[in-house]
């Protein structure tokens, strides 16, 4: 429960790097999460210096292209503005981690039910994965934000990354600048009911 009630979204980071041993000790966490039909649907690559530097230019080209047309996710134009933070955050930590759906398809193109369904079951997999990370992350003093912003350049980065699958988000890492106060939280009353 420690590291559950002590990690917080950080968007503030110290510019030290990250040893290698650490960023491994945090896959390794991931890579512990349950999976369906225990397919381990995940890839992770990770992004520092002068290669995240390129990443992020791809993202932030595909940013400004989305923020004047509008024509990928039209009717998310008011979040825009938080995908900008999230790039500036991105900037900031010392690592860009990459989370792949090995099984998975463009979320723009269709599918049929029994994929549509497999791609949930493996999203749920991959979202306990992305967990064990970030709170394996917190026990080791480091600071994570979990990051879905990159849907609104997702093809542009997709291109860039050359991985088979498909994009479902990352997670910055690096020592934390900040210590923000814990985010409100629905009463637990209003979210538990015994039938």
């Amino acid at each position: 429960m420690d590291a559950i009630k002590q990690r917080k979204s950080i968007r503030k980071y110290k510019t030290d790097e990250i040893n290698r041993d650490l960023i491994n000790e945090i896959i390794l966490a991931a890579t512990l999460a349950p999976s369906a039909k225990n397919r381990q649907p995940w890839k992770f690559i990770v992004y520092t210096g002068e290669e995240k530097r390129k990443l992020l230019q791809v993202f932030e080209t595909s940013l400004n292209k989305e923020n004047e047309k509008h024509s990928l996710l039209p009717k998310f134009t008011k979040e825009i503005a938080d995908a900008f933070n999230t790039l500036r955050v991105m900037k900031e930590s010392p690592v860009t981690i990459i989370v792949m759906n090995t099984n998975g398809k463009n979320p723009f193109s269709q599918i049929d039910t029994e994929d549509r369904i497999v791609e949930i079951c493996d999203s749920l997999s991959i979202g306990a994965a992305i967990e064990n990370m970030i709170l394996r992350a917190t026990e080791l003093r480091l600071g994570t934000l979990w990051i879905g912003n990159t849907c609104f350049a997702y093809k542009d980065l997709a291109d860039f990354i050359g991985e088979k699958g498909q994009l479902i988000g990352a997670v910055s890492l690096g020592f934390a600048n900040e210590n923000p106060s814990p985010r409100p939280r629905k009463k637990f009353d209003d979210i538990i009911e015994y039938r």
